[in-house]
């Protein structure tokens, strides 16, 4: 069993990206805790770099758009940006300004969860538009981090959790 005082597991998703029917298990598990959870929302929103690969396959199953949460200078046009401490530094997300509007409902998407700071931030960064963050999806949480708690009050689900 994996503790927090070890070293923290080799987590690749490569694998699933190779396998065809994993992939598409991991996108229909996603997809129908989404559907069961939120009947009704406006956008699906992926952190950079991974969550473009899981948010724009769920976002065309589920009708709706999907939003580029990308790192400082990677957006044409006007941007709204935040800034956010990583453990060795200091980062910068960014969102095109008219990529959602106030009142929207936007689930945010990203591979792992790990200390919670790049959730979090592109959670501020969503509120900064007046959007309304109605969950952050991981595949992966490293629940012993306990990322978790930073992105409290927005909820959070995980497909898997290692803590």
């Amino acid at each position: 069993m994996f503790t927090p005082s070890a070293a923290p597991p080799v987590l690749d998703i490569t694998p699933l990206l190779k396998d065809p029917l994993a992939f598409a298990a991991a996108l229909d598990l996603l997809e129908s805790h989404i559907k069961a959870k939120h009947p009704t929302f406006d956008y699906i929103a992926g952190l950079d770099s991974r969550g473009f690969l899981f948010g724009p396959p769920l976002a065309q199953r589920l009708g709706v758009g999907f939003v580029l949460i990308r790192k400082k200078g990677k957006l044409p046009g006007p941007t709204a940006s935040v800034s956010y401490t990583l453990e060795y530094g200091q980062a910068e997300l960014e969102v095109q300004r008219d990529a959602v509007g106030p009142g929207q409902k936007v689930i945010l998407i990203d591979d792992l969860l790990a200390t919670g700071g790049t959730m979090r931030a592109a959670c501020q960064l969503m509120e900064k538009l007046q959007a309304e963050v109605v969950e952050c999806l991981v595949l992966v949480e490293l629940s012993f981090l306990k990322g978790a708690d930073l992105l409290k009050p927005f909820p959070l689900y995980s497909l898997l959790q290692y803590g």
